[in-house]
């Protein structure tokens, strides 16, 4: 049976938690075990994914085989399955550009980020030799640049993407024209956790509308101890992120709120969290008879593998609109999969069209 043939760009914690659950879901019965929102997509289970590619910026990575180079630091995600088989894929050295904070340099060792000495390597002609299908984007927040290079790479050598960072490129018009003049799909952009801050916001946005009450003003505060948080306090790599978040709310509201009563975003780095994130969660209203009320919410989660949950569905979508000719935007796995997809439906809507997609049928978004 043919397999996902998937590069990686980032060998983060993101990108730890999904080799990882490839392998724990492999010798698994999906309907045994949690975690998989599709067991199967088309023909492809979770374990027919073969990384075939990786790059990464960071010593303690580059010229690492894959198995070992998920575990090394600063990763710190939860690990979830202790045994990996030896890889025969090894780290490379993939294009800086603006992927590296300047302030990330100048914090412990098993914290910071410590670029590799070595000769960026040509990432079209990698993925050409690899036969990559489909690359996924796992690049820190505020890498304008190196994203647009991994995307202009996967349109070069006839890639597919699963862009997973608040870096716009399913949700550009040009970029989305290019992959569809291409004839290559992409999913993309930021990925929504299985059950995170954003998943929970805009259900509780939805539920307000559809119960007749006003939303007044609301905010998300997230704290988290990965590199993904530390690399966030540098506040000028935060634009399009908070965009992301804040439209992902925005978007489910009869009325969008005005900025000043809507606040969402990244508030600091606790080192000591970990892979562990915090959110912090209030919405006032208006209810019957203008009454107010409010709710306050605290949800923890551990970040990385809540992400690798739902990016392992974008990867398999991927993959099967690349077997169906489809190219640009997939609408539907953008939607269910991702905080700023080209178009914003509600979740229930976009599961039911992703699901269509999958069947082979029209996804009516």
């Amino acid at each position: 049976m043919s397999k996902v043939r998937l590069a990686i760009a980032g060998v983060g914690n993101c990108a730890s938690s999904l080799v990882q659950g490839i392998e724990f879901y492999k010798n698994q019965d999906p309907s045994a075990v949690a975690g998989l929102m599709h067991p199967h997509v088309g023909a492809y289970a979770a374990s027919d994914i073969d990384v075939v590619a990786a790059f990464d910026v960071d010593a303690r990575k580059v010229g690492k085989p894959l198995h070992e180079a998920i575990y090394a630091e600063p990763n710190c995600t939860t690990i979830f399955q202790k045994e990996i088989p030896a890889s025969d894929v090894v780290v490379q050295m993939g294009p800086v550009f603006d992927g590296v904070a300047a302030h990330m340099v100048n914090y412990p060792d098993n914290q910071a980020f410590r670029q590799a000495d070595a000769a960026e390597v040509d990432v079209v002609q990698v993925l050409k030799d690899t036969k990559a299908d489909v690359l996924v984007c796992y690049l820190p927040v505020g890498s304008e640049q190196a994203v647009r290079h991994y995307a202009q790479a996967c349109l070069e050598a006839g890639v597919g993407m699963v862009n997973c960072v608040p870096v716009f490129i399913a949700s550009n018009p040009e970029f989305a024209q290019q992959f569809k003049d291409k004839g290559l799909p992409i999913v993309g952009d930021d990925i929504k956790s299985q059950f995170g801050a954003t998943i929970l916001h805009r259900v509780l946005t939805r539920l307000l509308g559809d119960r007749g009450v006003r939303l007044q003003r609301t905010y998300q505060l997230n704290t988290g101890g990965n590199t993904d948080f530390l690399n966030m306090l540098e506040h000028d790599r935060l634009k399009s992120k908070k965009v992301s978040k804040t439209e992902a709310v925005q978007s489910q509201l009869d009325e969008r709120l005005e900025e000043e009563n809507i606040h969402i975003g990244p508030s600091d780095y606790v080192p000591w969290q970990k892979d562990n994130k915090v959110c912090f969660l209030r919405m006032e209203w208006d209810g019957f008879g203008d009454v107010p009320m409010h709710l306050e919410a605290r949800l923890s989660v551990e970040d990385s593998p809540n992400s690798a949950g739902v990016a392992i569905d974008a990867i398999r979508c991927c993959k099967l609109a690349l077997e169906r000719n489809l190219g640009g935007p997939i609408l539907s796995a953008s939607a269910y999969t991702m905080k700023h997809p080209p178009k914003q439906v509600r979740d229930d809507d976009a599961r039911q069209a992703l699901d269509r997609f999958i069947a082979g049928q029209p996804e009516n978004l």
